[in-house]
């Protein structure tokens, strides 16, 4: 089934949102392998992680063309799953495919993180470029969450992930091979809610779902 998602999936990228760019990846196999399996190997592989997007609210941030966003969603059809893009175009985009593919529980919106109050329970995935540290720096915790990297096999060499980042503690730390690359690292924090000043102009999370 999910080589079936997989091929309509880029069928559209393809065709129908073609000019957009959304991937660069034009081969079945190699578009199954790098971006759907890709985005959701890690849900096999770390039983924590797997169970917290079973929890019912998940967060992606810089989801771009929709990856891990959209193999999640139709992986975990009972999750709520909200996607945060910095670009208006890719975000209207991901939720046109999104409808299309028939994944009822997805929802995009044209944010960037930092302008956002996470003021309920949910995990959260970052798949964009940048730095494990500026991310965390940029979450605006009022409740409980969970953050995963998915990271390349070189994360240390150039980041250097430090076991505690600002209100935030890892958790998980471990590379794991993937067909057809270099391999990958999964980085995972645990954010603590820290009494801050209020923030204005941040828009509430639940004020979204």
């Amino acid at each position: 089934m999910m080589k079936d998602f997989s091929e309509r999936f880029l069928k559209l990228l393809n065709e129908d949102f073609a000019t957009l760019n959304l991937t660069r990846i034009t081969d079945p196999e190699e578009f199954y392998q790098k971006q759907i399996i890709d985005s959701i190997e890690p849900t096999t592989l770390f039983e924590s992680f797997d169970n917290e997007i079973k929890k019912g609210l998940h967060l992606d941030i810089g989801f771009g063309g929709g990856f891990p966003l959209l193999p999640l969603a139709y992986k975990y059809p009972d999750t709520k799953f909200i996607g945060f893009e910095a670009r208006r175009k890719k975000s209207d985009a991901v939720n046109e495919i999104a409808s299309l593919l028939g994944l009822e529980n997805v929802k995009t919106y044209h944010h960037r993180i930092e302008t956002v109050e996470i003021d309920v329970p949910c995990s959260i995935s970052f798949k964009a470029v940048g730095k494990i540290q500026e991310f965390l720096k940029k979450i605006n915790l009022s409740s409980e969450a969970k953050v995963y990297f998915y990271k390349g096999p070189n994360v240390h060499e150039l980041e250097n992930p430090k076991e505690k980042i600002a209100n935030f503690r890892k958790l998980i730390d471990k590379p794991y091979g993937l067909s057809g690359t270099l391999g990958r690292t999964f980085i995972a924090y645990e954010g603590s809610i820290v009494p801050r000043g209020t923030k204005k102009n941040l828009v509430k999370l639940s004020e979204l779902l």
